[in-house]
């Protein structure tokens, strides 16, 4: 309960933030207002549905939630989805002219494809009636939609631990993404398949 409280303000904190940077032009960093300059589709789509799925993300996790109310569960879930495609689609397009050179871009990427893939996996399942595979997905691909989140820790932190820029953000496009992906896999091993099934009760589909 209490980390998933934690996940959630803290994704929400990311969320502000990101429709501050939508709405609000003069709080955009220079790289950001470079990179609107020159695609400012894929810039404002990015930051759009990455935010829709990070608010949504913690509310499906809720079991109580979930019981009280199927439907919509189903609709969020959907909501949810339709985030990372317009999230994860553009961020592809963010990854080629992300900064940090080749190795970010293959780390953006990466995450962009792993992003997608795993929201289709959780798709897929739940339309062939397979719960506990589709909690599974889903639980992998929030720990990538949480990227927006751990990305943001790694930056400061890495700057105030005297790390340059152009040093620490090609490893970040990695970090940001593959510990969570771990953790997740780990915790998915460590729950029961009863347990994994009882608690996925519905469907975004």
């Amino acid at each position: 309960m209490i980390a998933r409280r934690t996940m959630t303000v803290l994704a929400w904190i990311v969320v502000i933030y990101a429709l501050a940077l939508i709405v609000v032009p003069g709080v955009r960093p220079p790289f950001l207002r470079d990179r609107i300059a020159i695609v400012p589709v894929a810039v404002i789509a990015h930051l759009a549905g990455a935010a829709i799925a990070l608010a949504l993300g913690p509310f499906q996790f809720d079991p109580d939630r979930r019981a009280r109310a199927i439907a919509r569960h189903r609709w969020t879930g959907r909501a949810y989805l339709i985030g990372v495609a317009i999230g994860g689609i553009s961020g592809l397009v963010l990854a080629r002219i992300s900064q940090g050179g080749v190795v970010a871009h293959l780390g953006f990427g990466a995450l962009g494809i792993l992003w997608l893939t795993t929201a289709g996996m959780a798709y897929v399942r739940i339309r062939a009636g397979d719960r506990a595979a589709h909690r599974r997905w889903m639980i992998r691909n929030y720990a990538l939609t949480f990227a927006a989140v751990t990305l943001r820790i790694y930056l400061p932190a890495s700057l105030l631990a005297g790390i340059p820029f152009d040093a620490g953000y090609p490893a970040i496009s990695w970090l940001c993404w593959v510990p969570n992906l771990v953790f997740a896999e780990a915790w998915i091993a460590r729950r029961p398949e009863a347990e994994v099934t009882v608690a996925s009760e519905s469907s975004p589909a």
